[in-house]
C-alpha cells in the first residue's frame, strides 16, 4: 500500500493550496453530498476522542520562502486548521474534477463515489519512485514521487519532492524516468551513489545507498523445436515488466537468433503487468517506426495521448504472443500493440482487462487520493479496461499458418 508519507503534491494543473491559504470556493459542477459532509463530521469527532486533539485547533507552521535560487528566513504563521471534514470534501473535489468514469456497467454519480484501495508503487532498487516533470527550460526533471519507509533511499535521507540530480556521477537530467530506475538496480548490498536536491530550494546532497530490493530478471528462454515441425523456435517468458525487462529481453533474443531461431514465441500468460513504461519500451522493441503502441485517454488534456514506436524492430520473424485470463495492465499494452499492428498472432484466452492510469493527489494534511484520471485505448480504438484482449487462437498454430495470418493481417491494413 502507498505510505501516505510519500503521496505526490497535485499536478500543476489544478490548483494545490496548503494550509492558510484558506478554504477552496466549492465545485461548481456538482454539490458536496450531505451524506458524506455528515460522514466525514462523525469520523472528525471519532478521530478526535482517539488522539485527544481538539479537532480545529489552529496550530504555527513553519514557512520557507525560495529568492533569488535560495531559503528566504524561515518565519512563523498561524496555520489554519483541516478538519476530517474538509479533507473528505478536497477528496469530493478531486474526484469531481479529474475522474474517469467506467464506460461499461457502473457509470459515475455522486451518489455511488467510494474510495479505492491505493495500489502498491513500483519501486526501484533502492525504493523509491520517480516521476518526469518539465521544468522552466522545456527539459525534464526527476522528482522523488514516492518513497518506501524505512527503505534504503528513505533512510540515507531522500524525501517525497526531492529532486534527482545525478545516479553514480552520471546525470540523469532530461533521462527518462525508466532510464533513472534502471541505473539504480543492482545486486542486493551493492551501493549506489546518488545525487539530490532537496526540496524547490534546499540544499544538493551527494549520499551512498546500499541495495536491499532485488530487481531479479523476469525473462526465461531457451530454444526448442516443436514435434512434426522443423523449424528452431526460440521460446521466451516475461514474468513481470520491471526495470531490466526491456534489457534482458534483448539479450535473450540475440542469442536465440545467433542460435538459429526461425521464429519466436513470447509468453505473457500470467503476466500481471508491472511497470506500465517497461511494457511500452518491449512493445517498440517489436514495431515499426512510427507505429502506435497505444492511445491514453482521460478528461484532462495532459493525459490524451498518443504513444509510437520510434525506430525499426529488432525482429522480422513472425512472433506469437501467450496470453491467458491473468494476462493483464503492462502485458496487455504489448500484447495489443503487437496483434494490432500485424506483429504476433495472439494465443490462448482472453486476457484480463486492466488499462486504468490512476494519480495522487495530495491534501491539506499531507495524506493522499488515488483517481483513475485515463484509460489505455489499443491501435484499434479499443478499450482495455473490462474488456480484456481477444486471442486469434485458443491453441498454437504451426509456422506457416501464423504467417500466412499476419500477412493477411498485414495486406488489410494496407486496403
Amino acid at each position: 500500500m502507498r505510505p501516505l508519507s510519500s503521496v505526490p503534491r497535485a499536478p500543476q494543473s489544478r490548483a494545490s493550496p496548503g494550509p492558510g491559504r484558506g478554504p477552496r470556493p466549492p465545485p461548481c459542477a456538482l454539490p458536496f453530498p450531505d451524506a458524506l459532509r455528515a460522514a466525514a463530521a462523525a469520523a472528525a469527532v471519532s478521530l478526535s476522542l482517539l488522539t485527544g486533539d481538539a479537532v480545529g485547533a489552529v496550530v504555527a507552521q513553519p514557512v520557507e520562502v525560495c529568492q533569488d535560487g535560495g531559503a528566504a528566513v524561515v518565519e512563523e504563521v498561524r496555520g489554519e486548521a483541516v478538519t476530517n471534514e474538509q479533507l473528505v470534501e478536497e477528496a469530493w473535489e478531486v474526484v469531481n474534477e479529474s475522474f474517469l468514469p467506467d464506460a461499461g456497467s457502473h457509470p459515475w454519480s455522486p451518489e455511488m463515489w467510494m474510495f479505492s484501495k491505493m495500489s502498491k508503487y513500483d519501486m526501484t532498487g533502492i525504493g523509491l519512485n520517480l516521476r518526469e516533470i518539465p521544468d522552466d527550460n522545456g527539459s525534464i526533471k526527476l522528482m522523488v514521487l514516492g518513497l518506501l519507509l524505512d527503505g534504503p533511499a528513505y533512510s540515507a535521507g531522500v524525501r517525497q519532492g526531492d529532486e534527482l540530480l545525478s545516479v553514480n556521477g552520471i546525470d540523469v537530467r532530461g533521462k527518462s524516468a525508466f532510464d533513472a530506475s534502471s541505473m539504480l538496480q543492482g545486486p542486493k548490498e551493492t551501493f549506489v551513489t546518488i545525487k539530490v536536491k532537496h526540496g524547490d530550494c534546499g540544499p544538493v546532497e551527494s549520499m551512498k545507498v546500499q541495495r536491499q530490493l532485488v530487481a531479479r530478471t523476469p525473462v526465461l528462454y531457451r530454444l526448442e523445436k516443436r514435434e512434426n515441425d522443423d523449424y528452431s523456435v526460440g521460446y521466451i517468458r516475461i514474468k513481470e515488466f520491471n526495470a531490466v525487462a526491456k534489457k534482458d529481453l534483448v539479450s535473450a533474443l540475440k542469442r536465440l537468433q545467433n542460435s538459429g531461431a526461425t521464429y519466436f514465441v513470447l509468453d505473457l500468460r500470467d503476466n500481471l503487468g508491472g511497470l506500465v513504461q517497461a511494457g511500452i519500451e518491449t512493445a517498440k522493441l517489436f514495431l515499426n517506426k512510427g507505429d502506435t503502441v497505444i492511445y491514453t485517454a482521460g478528461r484532462d488534456r495532459q493525459v490524451q495521448n498518443t504513444i509510437v514506436g520510434e525506430s525499426g524492430p529488432m525482429i522480422s520473424t513472425p512472433l506469437m504472443l501467450l496470453v491467458n485470463n491473468r494476462t493483464a495492465s503492462a502485458s496487455e499494452i504489448v500484447a495489443s500493440a503487437l496483434h494490432d499492428n500485424c506483429k504476433a498472432v495472439l494465443v490462448g484466452e482472453r486476457t484480463f482487462g486492466k488499462g486504468l492510469i490512476q494519480s495522487v493527489f495530495e491534501l491539506h494534511d499531507g495524506s493522499g487520493i488515488v483517481v483513475t484520471i485515463g484509460k489505455y485505448v489499443t491501435p484499434n480504438h479499443k478499450d482495455i479496461n473490462g474488456n480484456g484482449i481477444e486471442p486469434d487462437y485458443n491453441r498454437l498454430p504451426d509456422f506457416n499458418e501464423a504467417r500466412d495470418y499476419l500477412s493477411r493481417c498485414r495486406l488489410k491494413e494496407l486496403s
